[in-house]
């Protein structure tokens, strides 16, 4: 593949993931049955702020590329891609899609949105344009502090979840089956969506970008 027609995919990549992202986030709004953990907070500030989820998931992303600072993170073009994009195709979905009605459309929608979800993460990470705020968080505690990734993303989530849900958040089945199956999800699309080198040499997704780290808007 040549550099030019490489970069092109790379490129194409990264933005249809996080457009994807943006849109699969929005049908688990339609659902009603549970957000992943961060759009939990996101739609409780939205409830208290009269703001919209994306607009609050697009100033609150900017928000924490601040705490990478002291962190000493390096934003990359996905990181700033990540914080303008994803908040606008949620909006944009929330306005043509109408919320589900009935168990089996609102399951129905519940399971395509975390699958294309999983989907959009292995778009936007096998790209390697560097890690979405929230993931760069993550791992910069981790570097800063010595605590497991394991550990900082549970404390992360768990506190997100929690200040979500007392804000006005929906916690539900939606949020337990995104925690559970995500990180597969993930892990197949990387694979599936691995770019091929520019020249020679063996595939490398997502270089620097430990197991755990799953995209969050």
């Amino acid at each position: 593949m040549s550099t030019r027609r490489h970069l092109t995919r790379r490129l194409t990549q990264l933005y249809a993931g996080l457009a994807l992202y943006g849109t699969s986030s929005a049908l688990l709004v339609r659902t009603g049955l549970g957000l992943e953990p961060w759009n939990v907070l996101h739609q409780g500030l939205a409830e208290r702020t009269g703001l919209s989820i994306g607009v609050v998931l697009t100033l609150l992303g900017a928000a924490v590329l601040l705490a990478w600072i002291p962190l000493r993170q390096r934003p990359g073009l996905g990181t700033i891609s990540n914080v303008l994009v994803i908040g606008m195709a949620m909006d944009a979905t929330l306005v043509l899609l109408p919320d589900a009605h009935g168990p089996v459309a609102r399951v129905t929608l519940m399971v395509t949105g975390i699958v294309l979800n999983g989907a959009a993460t292995g778009l936007y990470i096998a790209a390697r344009f560097g890690p979405g705020p929230r993931d760069g968080l993550m791992t910069g505690l981790h570097q800063r502090t010595g605590v497991s990734i394991r550990l900082v993303r549970t404390v992360i989530e768990f506190t997100v979840v929690a200040t979500g849900f007392v804000l006005g958040g929906t916690v539900g089945v939606g949020t337990l089956l995104y925690a559970v199956s995500i990180g597969p999800l993930a892990q197949l699309f990387l694979r599936v969506f691995a770019v091929p080198p520019a020249s020679g040499g063996s595939t490398v997704v997502a270089t620097g970008q430990p197991r755990g780290a799953i995209l969050r808007p």
